[in-house]
């Protein structure tokens, strides 16, 4: 087992109990960054998609890139290494126009494929250790390529993001089951900003999405940015 397949067991156990309950989210009217419906900016951040080729970091059931090829006409690939987030999936759209799911580790998924004009993680940045994964979307995306992603910001226990590269301990949650624990990446604005500046991305907007209800800890991170051209 490597460092990046470790993170690996929670999704898979997650998604597991996701089959196991039958439990597949519809495809949405939007995207949705954070966890409330019809809360902040949507797709429009990805610019026009139509025709393009598009990379969901971490696509799980499915759902964001059917909506992405079925209301804005890309060509999406959506990648996730866990075998059953992928089953997940892959049992919903077997045969869906202008998506195609692939079981794999992002990097070496993208290794071996021609470069993306666009990608997106919705929540999903958070679960892969940064220093894995933006190298390997350095190398992966075409000049100017959008890049955007939301990571969590603050969890529901009020705890702040940090201004160092190392994971720390969260849970997934699901009713009724026992909390699955998991490691994540909850790094600050500043941070997010500078690891992409190292690897060849210039940052163009950051928002914070906040819970609509009162009292709700819980903020997301929403950021833009474009692959610089190489040379600049």
């Amino acid at each position: 087992m490597t460092a990046h397949q470790e993170p690996l067991q929670p999704w898979t156990v997650y998604g597991q109990q996701q089959l196991d309950r039958g439990y597949l989210p519809p495809v949405p009217d939007r995207i949705d960054w954070g966890f409330w419906t019809g809360v902040g900016p949507g797709a429009e951040l990805l610019g026009d998609l139509r025709g393009r080729r598009v990379l969901d970091i971490g696509s799980g059931p499915g759902h964001h890139a059917v909506h992405l090829a079925r209301a804005h006409g890309a060509l999406v690939d959506g990648v996730d290494a866990s075998p059953t987030q992928h089953a997940r999936a892959t049992r919903t759209f077997p045969a869906e126009p202008g998506v195609r799911f692939v079981c794999s580790d992002i990097a070496e998924h993208l290794d071996r494929v021609e470069p993306y004009e666009a990608a997106y993680g919705v929540r999903t940045f958070g679960c892969i250790d940064p220093l894995h994964l933006l190298p390997a979307l350095r190398d992966g995306l075409a000049d100017g390529a959008v890049l955007v992603f939301s990571a969590l910001h603050t969890n529901s226990e009020g705890r702040q993001p940090s201004a160092s590269v190392a994971p720390r301990s969260d849970f997934i949650r699901l009713r009724g089951e026992e909390p699955i624990p998991v490691r994540i990446w909850a790094l600050t604005p500043g941070l997010w900003k500078d690891l992409l500046a190292e690897h060849g991305f210039a940052v163009e907007r950051v928002d914070l999405i906040r819970a609509p209800e009162p009292g709700n800890p819980v903020v997301v991170q929403l950021i833009r940015a474009l692959r610089r051209h190489t040379g600049d």
